[in-house]
């Protein structure tokens, strides 16, 4: 049978083309499409297993709807039909807004699935009802958000990958595309024309990879980015007119920026003085790419260091042409012109309960006061969210009514009273998007939903139907959806010459935003120092700060993505599973040789959130003082029943109430 085009829907930079092709039984034969610009015919190594593999498993999946018939998270569950499902959590959710109103309700969402309709459209009823949100960028980016919102006006925009063409030096701080993006690893960065630097304090695969590798202590990036500049300054690299005429505060930073020399930089990051100035001069030839990872703001003091790293193209001039310019997401949909907004029910909401961030869940759902209904769709909290014991000791409140709707029994769904089972992504048509390469692509159904699962804007239409709700735009189709995106979009064809082509570009002109150099802050310039962080709380402008090292006796623990895993997408998958091994901590040999362990020697890990047994994996790549365990597994799935979220104090990072998992610091003994 012909291959039937679609695009991959992960919460991924890639935003990968595929290939279906129909097997017998049923089953399907996943593919790159070699037609796309960025999988060019290779699906990266964690999805081609799944989708082959769990994704395709009846046996793995939901589906029924089910009801709790024994404690909370023993899996013990009756199947039931939609009906008792849909108007038994219809009947909760209205004695909620009745008795306590309706921001009693908190829903939590993210990434399970990044196709705009099933990512989107759920937002619409509970916005219409006033429920109350767990902020879902406070687990991940929020910091870096906010940050660059207020400095450039936009965290969203920054620049067409496709201009790499026209660049002197990508400088990629605080991202691992090996692990994260592994097709712009491989490509992308691979063709890139000029040096590429890589800032991050493990020696990753795109690291050694690079042109040259600065290797930071953790929480040392805004001191280095001061270094920098000092270089960039002393050099005559700094483009004075663009500072004139388009930021506003540089006179704040200038004392510090002056006081920066590389001996004070090598000093504060562990860095050679050498390749400071060696990273300067290459950036400061330009036109330069500047590619700001989210796992570079998940620290305490994440916004401080993302206004540091942003002032590097907002004082050389490196926005707004060819070959320059900043990525922290580039939102293909949004470039496109799609009211997301709409989409998601903006336009519906009664009000505007304060949202919860994930740092405060656990302790906001130990209240019985509060919250009478938890609903959670595209997620799975007690894999991704800190205090992960608290948490589950939150979820078994009696008095508690939960709601999980999802593809696969995960931690959070046995924690439910009642689950809803969700189509996977091989079941419904949807749009697809790269936060990376400005593209989008079809999502294709290529076969009717396992059992009686539903995709996840039908789950919210007969929702929305048993509560008797007469708002028309929680009831639209989803063709009706797809045409509306489609004319905002104006490709030129609609969305059904969009599956028969696969994907496509946002635009056929290269897109240089900023190239008017209008920015949406109040001043309509880069704002080096903000009036708005003033009244946040926070310095006006950036610092050259530099976190203390670890106290005697304890170890800075990076918990960054898997080269296996996707975030917690593919714990349940038997081959990656057994290719990821059990759940380690990587020590660099002097650390191992201090603790007297070897490799394979059983490490506990305890802070004042819990303790880990993990094995211990010695590593040159990994500094001294600091441990590094890959994120991305199932609590169910492993022997303590904990993952290192056990171990992730719930503190906020300076801006955005947003996760500082990356300054968790914890003890380390022999098991």
């Amino acid at each position: 049978m012909t291959p039937i085009k679609t695009n991959c829907p992960r919460d991924c930079y890639d935003g990968c083309g595929m290939l279906v092709e129909p097997r017998d039984g049923g089953r399907f034969r996943v593919l790159g499409d070699p037609d796309h610009p960025v999988s060019r015919g290779k699906l990266c190594s964690k999805c081609a297993l799944a989708y082959n593999g769990v994704w395709q498993e009846p046996s793995a999946r939901l589906l029924h709807p089910l009801k709790r018939s024994g404690p909370r998270g023993s899996g013990a569950f009756t199947q039931i039909s939609w009906d008792e499902a849909l108007n038994t959590v219809a009947d909760r959710m209205t004695t909620a807004c009745n008795t306590h109103g309706a921001q009693s309700i908190l829903h939590t969402h993210y990434s399970g699935t990044l196709a705009l309709l099933a990512y989107l459209f759920p937002n619409r009823l509970f916005r219409h009802l006033g429920c109350t949100e767990v902020d879902p960028d406070t687990i991940c980016n929020a910091a870096g958000h906010t940050a660059w919102t207020l400095m450039f006006g936009s965290s969203v925009v920054g620049f067409d990958p496709r201009t790499i063409k026209d660049t002197a030096c990508v400088l990629v701080w605080g991202a691992n595309p090996s692990h994260s993006a592994p097709h712009a690893h491989e490509h992308w960065l691979g063709e890139a024309p000029g040096p590429v630097i890589v800032v991050d304090p493990i020696k990753t695969e795109t690291a050694r990879r690079a042109t040259l590798h600065l290797q930071p202590r953790p929480g040392s990036d805004a001191a280095l980015a001061f270094s920098l500049l000092h270089c960039l300054q002393r050099d005559g690299k700094f483009d004075r007119a663009f500072i004139a005429d388009h930021t506003v505060g540089f006179e704040q930073v200038a004392s510090a920026i002056a006081s920066a020399d590389p001996a004070w930089g090598e000093r504060q990051t562990g860095i050679p003085a050498g390749d400071i100035e060696r990273a300067a001069a290459w950036y400061g030839s330009g036109p330069a790419l500047l590619w700001c990872g989210q796992g570079l703001q998940r620290q305490k003091t994440g916004g401080n260091i993302m206004r540091a790293v942003g002032l590097l193209p907002a004082l050389t001039g490196n926005l707004g042409k060819p070959g320059a310019g900043i990525s922290y997401l580039n939102v293909a949909p949004i470039v496109a012109g799609l009211d997301l907004d709409w989409l998601g029910g903006g336009d519906l909401a009664r009000s505007s309960p304060p949202a919860v961030s994930h740092m405060h869940l656990a302790e906001r759902l130990e209240a019985s006061d509060e919250f009478q209904v938890f609903f959670i769709w595209n997620t799975n909290p007690l894999a991704s969210a800190p205090a992960q014991h608290r948490l589950r000791r939150a979820l078994a409140r009696e008095d508690l009514f939960v709601v999980a709707s999802d593809v696969f029994m995960t931690d959070s769904v046995r924690h439910a009273d009642i689950v809803l089972p969700a189509a996977s992504f091989l079941e419904f048509d949807d749009l697809t998007f790269s936060y990376f390469h400005l593209h989008m692509g079809s999502q294709t159904k290529i076969r009717e939903p396992l059992g009686e699962s539903l995709p996840n804007t039908e789950i919210f239409r007969r929702l929305a139907g048993a509560l008797q709700l007469s708002e028309p735009a929680l009831f639209a189709a989803d063709s009706e959806l797809l045409d509306a995106l489609m004319r905002q979009w104006n490709p030129g064809f609609d969305y059904a010459e969009l599956q028969r082509r696969g994907f496509a570009s946002v635009s056929e002109d290269i897109f240089i935003p900023w190239s008017a150099h209008c920015f949406d802050t109040p001043s309509g310039r880069i704002e080096i120092a903000s009036q708005q962080a003033q009244e946040m709380g926070l310095p006006p402008a950036p610092q050259p700060w530099a976190d203390a090292p670890p106290p005697h006796g304890h170890y800075r623990l990076l918990t960054p993505a898997s080269r296996w895993r996707l975030n917690d997408s593919y714990a349940n998958d038997d081959n990656i599973a057994a290719r990821s091994g059990p759940a380690s901590v990587h020590l660099s040999p002097s650390d191992a040789e201090h603790l007297e362990c070897q490799e394979g020697t059983r490490l506990r890990l305890h802070n004042a959130s819990g303790e880990l047994v993990l094995v211990a994996t010695i590593d040159t790549d990994v500094q001294p003082g600091t441990l590094v365990s890959y994120k991305g597994r199932w609590p169910l799935l492993e022997p303590d029943a904990a993952t290192v979220n056990h171990l992730h104090i719930p503190q906020c990072a300076d801006m955005g109430n947003s996760t500082s998992v990356h300054s968790t610091l914890v003890e380390v003994s022999l098991a």
